[in-house]
């Protein structure tokens, strides 16, 4: 999609929001993305064990630099209100329920220590990493939002065209719920009302530096799923 100014998109569109404009100007990567086949299969609980568990293998990768990516929001938020989430998502969810499903799930699917700690990385996820890093190491806070915003949301996407009933193997069924539901949605709300919060007020070239690291990250949740549907 052409890269149209947000001051110029906004004036003819039905949801002016900032965070609309990264994700409307992310097409169609990031249909593809909330309607991908393995994330569908996830959702209706058929993934075979083998490419669930590949998949988990690389995801689990990217704990350590999500981690440090939520710590360089704390760092750079420009107000308390704007720190207090951050802070309690790293503790109550980030490092213990999804950790804790990692362990349980990739063990149930007969992973081994070796391939929680060292597997070999798939390019994508090195790409992912790299990324995350690049957010971070910035410590520009729009564009850790921008990162962070892209993983979240994303995923909100396709768990919350999950239908009933759920999945019978824990697996699946807790891997949508983990990006699915009441607090996680609210979360998602927290990440995008940053954003809507502080792009408009960003100069033309910083509203487009934003919107690069969001398309970038698309890009690569992309590649991920297609990865791990050996695509």
């Amino acid at each position: 999609m052409d890269l149209v100014p947000y001051d110029e998109w906004r004036a003819s569109a039905v949801d002016p929001a900032f965070s609309e404009w990264l994700r409307s100007l992310s097409e169609p990567e990031w249909t593809a993305v909330v309607n991908h086949p393995f994330a569908a299969s996830i959702t209706r609980g058929d993934v075979a064990d083998d490419d669930m568990r590949r998949y988990l293998i690389q995801d689990f990768q990217f704990v350590d630099s999500f981690t440090a990516l939520l710590g360089a929001a704390v760092a750079s938020a420009d107000n308390f209100e704007s720190r207090v989430p951050f802070g309690r998502f790293l503790g109550e969810t980030a490092t213990t329920e999804e950790k804790t499903y990692f362990h349980r799930a990739l063990a149930a699917l007969g992973a081994t220590p070796a391939d929680l700690a060292s597997p070999p990385l798939e390019p994508v996820t090195a790409d992912f990493r790299a990324l995350m890093d690049e957010a971070r190491t910035s410590l520009d806070y729009p564009l850790v939002l921008a990162v962070l915003s892209v993983a979240e949301w994303s995923y909100l996407g396709w768990a919350s065209l999950a239908g009933e009933p759920s999945p019978d193997n824990f697996v699946h069924r807790e891997w949508i719920e983990l990006h699915e539901g009441p607090v996680f949605r609210a979360w998602v709300g927290f990440l995008r009302g940053e954003l809507d919060r502080l792009g408009p007020g960003l100069t033309s070239e910083g509203q487009l530096r934003v919107l690069d690291f969001f398309r970038r990250a698309v890009r690569l949740e992309l590649r991920f799923f297609d990865m791990a549907a050996g695509a």
